[in-house]
């Protein structure tokens, strides 16, 4: 057997495990479960993050990605890959080249978004909150999270009308349910202020 036949199908065997392990899941709807982790409790809920990352899964994911520079799906998978595991800095630049070469994908808009406000860089999120919503008005995931980074920029009368503008448009999303709460609480709280 020649040599190059047995390093192609090597490379194809890798290639086809890291393409249908990247691919498991993909294109659903976006999951609540991305709202930024600085939701109240009454947000929609979020995975608790594994202690560390596999560095194997790491090293393999970021390989692929440097052989294949115009993969949206091996961006995407890394940039999930940080943000589960609260490593915010690290997914940002994934996602934001994953947006840079597919600038439809609204649940990778949102996925920078929130990891934008989990880094302090709550002015950014909401940007990319408003394209999402300048696409489609009606963006659970966008709502909710443009309501967590105005709450972030202290501008709270603005978060409190983003999560009641979501709360109209989806009375009944049990994940929503303690959101009115967490309204009240802001409001209990800025009536306190001087």
């Amino acid at each position: 057997m020649r040599r190059d036949t047995v390093v192609f199908g090597l490379a194809g065997i890798v290639f086809g495990f890291v393409v249908g392990y990247m691919s498991a899941g993909w294109g659903q709807d976006p999951s609540p479960t991305r709202a930024a982790t600085a939701t109240p409790a009454s947000g929609p809920a979020r995975a608790t993050p594994t202690a560390t990352i596999d560095p194997s899964e790491e090293q393999a994911l970021v390989a692929f990605a440097g052989r294949a520079p115009q993969d949206v799906g091996a961006r995407v998978e890394l940039g999930s890959l940080y943000m589960e595991h609260q490593r915010w800095d690290e997914a940002i630049p994934w996602y934001r080249e994953a947006v840079a070469l597919n600038p439809g994908r609204l649940d990778v808009l949102i996925d920078l978004g929130a990891c934008l406000v989990q880094a302090g860089r709550p002015a950014e999120g909401l940007t990319e909150f408003e394209k999402v919503l300048a696409q489609n008005e009606n963006h659970r995931n966008a709502l909710f999270n443009k309501g967590l980074a105005l709450r972030q920029l202290g501008r709270t009368e603005e978060a409190i009308a983003a999560w009641e503008d979501v709360l109209r448009r989806y009375p009944e999303d049990p994940q929503l349910s303690g959101l009115p709460a967490e309204i009240d609480g802001l409001r209990s709280a800025e009536g306190a202020r001087p």
